[in-house]
């Protein structure tokens, strides 16, 4: 997984992994999510790709327009 954003920083994402159709975010707490193109949809996760990858704004879109609607979560295994 990438390190989010500015490390000097505090985030509510630490780090993400992008797949064509999907994006993985690991969040301070532990949790990683996954979030595809079925759950919470291809707009979404799309625009989570590039706040991921511009490393600001991530974790405000998911609190605002996604919340709860992801596929799975894991704990990480760092």
């Amino acid at each position: 997984m990438r390190q989010y954003g500015d490390h000097t920083r505090k985030h509510g994402v630490r780090s993400f992994e992008i797949q064509e159709d999907a994006i993985d975010v690991e969040f301070t707490s532990g949790w990683i999510y996954h979030f595809t193109y079925q759950k919470p949809g291809q707009p979404r996760v799309e625009r989570m790709k590039q706040l991921a990858e511009s490393g600001h704004g991530l974790s405000t879109f998911i609190n605002k327009h996604v919340r709860n609607r992801f596929e799975s979560r894991r704990r990480s295994d760092s």
